[in-house]
């Protein structure tokens, strides 16, 4: 069955807003405007419960915020002026996933490990490291294929860290952008996959996957 309540809007940022100037350098600042398109007093899991992920992308024309929700989101709830929202079911999509599609795909994503410490040091917990390079481009293989997709292609970007001008001074998420083709090995496994959102900074735009049909290679 399809999860018909998945609901996806497209924002084009209005530049010129003051509140949109704001969030776009500041990561916590961004996450507490999306959360104010979904239902209040939902405790302190409020992200988890509604689904809501985010991806900022940018282009020579500007900002778009892509906003995905497993429950409908307000766009009322938004800054007045703060962008043009177009809100569309994710029904349709899911119904069309089947296994041995080729798709087009693009992800934010937060790769990280943690440290490895030395025996003396076995019972404390290592520092996250961020990946960039090779070792990232494996670590979103290895979650690409967990998550039901046999890359074809990946085509990396690396983009600005999510920043918080609230949290510990240098608090920062590394991010990077990946492009590409896949043929979808488990639909079951990719249709969780972007409900949930892939690897961890999800608050900070990593973990929404797009997906759009293209040829199988």
């Amino acid at each position: 069955m399809s999860p018909s309540p998945a609901v996806l809007a497209r924002i084009r940022l209005n530049p010129h807003h003051r509140a949109v100037q704001r969030d776009i350098h500041d990561a916590d600042q961004m996450h507490k405007t999306l959360m104010r398109m979904v239902p209040d007093h939902l405790g302190d899991h409020a992200r988890q419960q509604t689904g809501l992920l985010y991806r900022l992308d940018t282009d020579d024309d500007g900002h778009t915020l892509l906003v995905q929700a497993a429950h409908p989101l307000n766009t009322a709830g938004l800054p007045h002026g703060y962008g043009n929202a177009d809100t569309r079911e994710l029904a349709p999509m899911f119904q069309a996933l089947h296994d041995g599609l080729g798709v087009r795909y693009r992800i934010v994503v937060n790769p990280i490990k943690r440290e490895r410490l030395s025996l003396d040091r076995k019972n404390e917990r290592g520092r996250t490291l961020p990946l960039s390079g090779p070792d990232a481009d494996q670590w979103w293989q290895r979650r690409a294929t967990a998550s039901g997709l046999q890359l074809h292609t990946l085509t990396p970007h690396t983009i600005a860290p999510a920043r918080s001008r609230t949290a510990k001074p240098g608090m920062r998420h590394s991010l990077i952008r990946y492009d590409g083709t896949a043929t979808i090995t488990d639909t079951h496994a990719l249709t969780n996959a972007v409900l949930s959102g892939i690897g961890r900074g999800k608050s900070y735009g990593a973990g929404l996957l797009s997906l759009a049909p293209a040829p199988t290679p």
